[in-house]
């Protein structure tokens, strides 16, 4: 497999960090869309080999402009590159988003990171009920190996109508369930980047399998899509 993004990828997003101004934008818009164009081959060679063994029905590459509307930071141009890819629903949950920026911070992240509330309701009264499918999965020594730990937002006590002592309040107490992997840019520029990531979004199949039956079932076990 080539290279999966050139170095010039990270040099014009260095460049844009120090003048992220609309000006200097446009006067380099026709080397952006360059970039831009291979940048989007790359993820589209990722989305591909994803197919290969998971079933995902849409790619999607956000834009490099920032809506600023209500940020304290004004500046109009992004300084990095992120692509999420989406599981087929109602069947399947969970997605994979690949984000790409200079100066060894680009990362992926696999997992729920904003589920709604019925979802997040259901998943803590899994937990509540037997956290040990949960627990075997995440401390499996090869999945581990790939993901670390368990990452993503939680609350500072128990959630509302649950107990703090619960044996599973570390679980029940998360907004996010979610795992994150990071990269350095020589990394990110090998040739057998892409790969990489592939292999180890595969790595996470075991937890989206079990937490896709968690979300299409009620807590007897039956289907509810």
């Amino acid at each position: 497999m080539t290279s999966s993004f050139s170095p010039e990828v990270f040099d014009f997003l260095k460049r844009l960090k120090q003048n992220n101004e609309r000006e200097w934008f446009n006067e380099h818009k026709k080397e952006f869309k360059t970039i831009e164009k291979d940048v989007k081959s790359a993820y589209n060679t990722l989305f591909e080999l994803l197919k290969t063994h998971d079933d995902v029905d849409h790619l999607k590459l956000f834009r490099i402009y920032r809506d600023v509307r209500f940020s304290k930071n004004k500046a109009p141009y992004k300084t990095h590159f992120g692509g999420s890819f989406r599981r087929t629903k109602p069947e399947l949950r969970g997605g994979y988003y690949l984000h790409l920026a200079p100066n060894n911070e680009s990362f992926i992240a696999t997992g729920f990171w904003e589920p709604n509330k019925e979802d997040l309701l259901r998943m803590r009264r899994e937990f509540e009920m037997d956290a040990s499918m949960m627990r075997n999965i995440i401390s499996e020594p090869k999945f581990k190996s790939v993901w670390g730990e368990l990452q993503g937002d939680e609350l500072k006590s128990a959630p509302r109508d649950f107990n703090k002592e619960d044996p599973a309040i570390d679980l029940i107490r998360k907004k996010q369930y979610i795992f994150t992997k990071t990269f350095t840019d020589k990394e990110v520029l090998s040739k057998d980047f892409l790969e990489n990531v592939n292999i180890a979004f595969q790595a996470v199949r075991p937890y989206f399998d079990y937490m896709s039956e968690v979300l299409t079932t009620n807590l007897n076990g039956e289907s509810i899509i």
